[in-house]
């Protein structure tokens, strides 16, 4: 099997629609989906580009995805690169799909002087945490993800136009 990594276009829009939907269902979280390919030409491909995505084909197929973006570590005073969705179609996973993206990341971090990479998993993906560990991923157990979203950012993004006096 030959894979080929590549960076996404505005073409394949529908494509990674398909891939994030497929991921969510995996996820066992289709239902939280919302996106729309005009949502991901506009923020992926648009003047205010937020992420990049790369794209395998195995054998000239679609096989799977990975999308990523930069943070920043103080610490290291360096940029970092955070994998937001690693996605392998099921018929192509245990071929190196995963290993070839994760490579390709790991590529674009040393090119790009970033001082980790990073990413989420879900806690029961046990195949996923032995793959990430099989590569010398390293889980960061003492970190706790907190997450605002919705109404709660509005509420809080509120408090933001009040006088200075008021806040406390």
């Amino acid at each position: 099997m030959t894979t080929l990594i590549r960076t996404a276009t505005v073409a394949d829009a529908g494509l990674i629609l398909d891939f994030v939907r497929e991921l969510a269902v995996y996820e066992k979280l289709a239902g939280e989906v919302v996106a729309t390919e005009d949502l991901l030409r506009d923020t992926l491909f648009g003047p205010g580009a937020t992420a990049e995505v790369l794209i395998a084909e195995a054998d000239g197929q679609p096989a799977g995805f990975a999308l990523f973006f930069h943070n920043y570590s103080t610490f290291l005073a360096r940029p970092g690169i955070y994998l937001e969705d690693l996605f392998v179609r099921q018929q192509f996973r245990g071929r190196g799909v995963g290993r070839a993206l994760l490579a390709q990341i790991a590529h674009l971090a040393r090119e790009r002087k970033c001082g980790r990479v990073e990413w989420s998993v879900l806690d029961w993906n046990q195949p996923a945490i032995r793959f990430y560990q099989s590569l010398g991923a390293v889980p960061q157990d003492q970190w706790t993800t907190f997450r605002l979203t919705g109404e709660c950012i509005g509420d809080l993004a509120n408090l933001a136009t009040q006088p200075s006096g008021e806040l406390a």
